[in-house]
């Protein structure tokens, strides 16, 4: 079999895992109301030994479809697992969610952009974006503030052909900080 084949396999492979997931976590978080950070936190313990591994999951998705802000997984986390494994299950899953985004971003464009975001926060962002003299600085410093739209921005610069290698790299750096803030902070209300 050639590499380029095997290649291709691995990413169709990768690609429906991907989207098996999303289903049976948007299916389940649909059956499911979570309106605070309890009743995400019940729910994730239902998984028992593979709690942290459904938070990390539910972290991905929630990059994807944005259902909750990553804070709540933060705090669920935390509250479960300490500030270290709460970090360690966010920061992958948010990480891992972003890079996806990117991409999705990428091969869709614009129409898929604007099924998951209103058009307004679209026009707004690229108004900001286009003001900035560096795309590549304002995605870091966006990922180090709290709150800041992430999300969005993930799927933007897939639009804006940012080069993936720099993207994941911004992601890897610029993530974890305020994710970890995060972690840290709720884990002493433990």
């Amino acid at each position: 079999m050639t590499t380029l084949l095997k290649n291709k396999k691995i990413k169709i492979w990768a690609a429906a895992g991907v989207v098996l997931i999303a289903v049976i976590v948007i299916r389940l978080c649909l059956n499911k109301k979570f309106d605070s950070v309890e009743a995400l936190q019940d729910y994730i313990k239902g998984f028992g030994v593979f709690a942290p591994l459904a938070l990390t999951l539910f972290q991905i998705v929630q990059v994807i479809v944005p259902v909750l802000p990553g804070l709540f997984g933060c705090a669920a986390g935390a509250l479960m697992f300490g500030w270290w494994g709460s970090f360690l299950c966010n920061y992958i899953g948010i990480s891992v969610g972003s890079v996806i985004a990117y991409y999705l971003g990428r091969k869709y464009g614009v129409d898929m952009i604007l099924t998951m975001f209103s058009r307004k926060q679209y026009e707004k962002w690229s108004r900001k974006i286009k003001k900035s003299r560096s795309y590549d600085v304002f995605l870091f410093v966006s990922t180090l503030l709290p709150l800041f739209p992430d999300d969005f921005l993930c799927y933007f610069s897939g639009l804006v052909k940012m080069n993936s290698r720099k993207f994941a790299w911004i992601i890897l750096l610029g993530k974890p900080w305020c994710i970890l803030a995060y972690c840290i902070a709720f884990g002493l209300i433990k």
